[in-house]
């Protein structure tokens, strides 16, 4: 349907440009070979630079952003000017306006884009009503170097109160202000909500305080043509939205070895649990469940333990951290460890069997949980988990948070 519609518009163009032309002809006194117009300007041979003017000029090629687009002339006034950008195999009108002498045309968007060609057709009239059209086109710079973001969570998904919007980027950012500014994070109810930087190519976003249950975010990136870094432009024009569902906080007791499931601020139920081993403990601090997967395989060498273990069945297992930290099933252990000693390797164990039981407390648990539940373990002996691991940024407070802005 689309390439039927495509066909008819152009037919209407090309038949709509050969009347305008016709009428031109008709009331000109010549013609160029140059494509500046008729006659020079008003149908009168005119010397080379008279006439409308366009800039950048006809046949420029690899013209940088920076660079202005413009139509003017020199007297009479501009009738219309029509610019259309040629990009992605997408042809975009440009909007724009004519000044209020009639002198000149800019358009709404000072910036023009990458990597695109642009066509301009402009008509002008002098006092006593005589008529000059212009026809021109450029192109723009190609960068050899393109940035973008890899957004969590997915787009449509309903996730916990806890969760982060995160953005990885491909490329190293050095103007994280310019960045920053081309992403938009926006929630119905309306809530503040803030950016912070890790690093140089990780930016994320959170409000004050948890989502409230049935909020629904909006993630704007207009980061295409945005230089990320001297050379590297931004290539995504792209909206992501996600759904807040019921709000749901799980507390470890790593001294007790419980866990505590709340449910709208209710208590569900009470878990035993098993944590990290004296020599290789819990992080302490409120994480969130980025990942959820059915099985894995967990190998030490991967988190720096060598050969202590490799499990190729690990079931129910739910990502806290970059690092490793996982609240998962472990078939394994005798059934009395849970509730009563704590021999992980750091990871949060609920009692499940092989392959996985819907009946078990891991099953139950992981049934029960989506990405963006918080899991707040506290009394381990270890520190707090750092805010850049997974997505431990609701450790950090508000204050400190907000100054991660790129922005101010």
């Amino acid at each position: 349907m689309r390439h039927v519609h495509g066909r008819a518009r152009r037919a209407g163009a090309a038949l709509a440009a050969v009347l305008t032309w016709a009428g031109l002809l008709a009331g000109a006194a010549g013609c160029t070979s140059e494509g500046t117009g008729l006659g020079g300007m008003f149908g009168r041979p005119g010397a080379p630079g008279e006439g409308i003017r366009v800039s950048p000029d006809h046949g420029d090629k690899d013209v940088r952003p920076g660079r202005k687009l413009s139509v003017r002339v020199p007297e009479g006034r501009l009738e219309s000017v029509r610019v259309i950008k040629s990009q992605d195999a997408r042809d975009t009108p440009v909007p724009g306006r004519i000044s209020a002498d009639g002198r000149r045309w800019e358009p709404d968007e000072g910036r023009l884009a990458l990597a695109a060609k642009y066509t301009v057709d402009a008509v002008a009239v002098d006092d006593a009503g005589r008529r000059s059209a212009r026809h021109a086109s450029f192109t723009t710079y190609v960068p050899e170097e393109r940035f973008i973001g890899y957004v969590a969570p997915e787009n449509r998904s309903t996730v916990g109160t806890g969760m982060i919007v995160s953005l990885e980027f491909n490329r190293e950012i050095t103007d994280r202000a310019a960045v920053e500014r081309a992403v938009r994070v926006s929630a119905e109810p309306a809530v503040e909500i803030r950016p912070h930087w890790f690093g140089r190519d990780r930016l994320d976003f959170r409000p004050r305080h948890y989502w409230k249950p049935g909020t629904e975010v909006t993630v704007d990136l207009r980061l295409r043509d945005v230089e990320g870094a001297p050379g590297v432009y931004g290539l995504q024009h792209k909206t992501v939205t996600f759904t807040v569902g019921r709000s749901q906080v799980s507390v470890v007791d790593a001294a007790r070895k419980t866990m505590q499931v709340r449910r709208d601020g209710e208590l569900l139920t009470t878990v035993p649990i098993t944590a990290g081993a004296a020599k290789t403990t819990t992080y302490n601090g409120k994480m969130v469940v980025t990942e959820m997967l059915d099985v894995t395989r967990m190998d030490g060498r991967t988190v720096g333990f060598g050969g202590e273990y490799d499990i190729p069945d690990v079931p129910h297992a739910m990502r806290l951290t970059e690092s490793g930290t996982f609240l998962h099933g472990n078939y394994w252990a005798p059934a009395d460890v849970f509730g009563r000693t704590n021999v992980s390797h750091g990871c949060v164990g609920l009692r499940d069997v092989k392959g996985g039981g819907a009946d078990t407390p891991a099953g139950w648990f992981f049934d029960r949980s989506l990405v963006g539940d918080v899991v707040e373990v506290v009394r381990s002996k270890d520190r707090t988990v750092a805010p850049d691991n997974g997505l431990g940024g609701w450790n950090m407070s508000w204050k400190a948070w907000r100054e991660g802005s790129a922005v101010g």
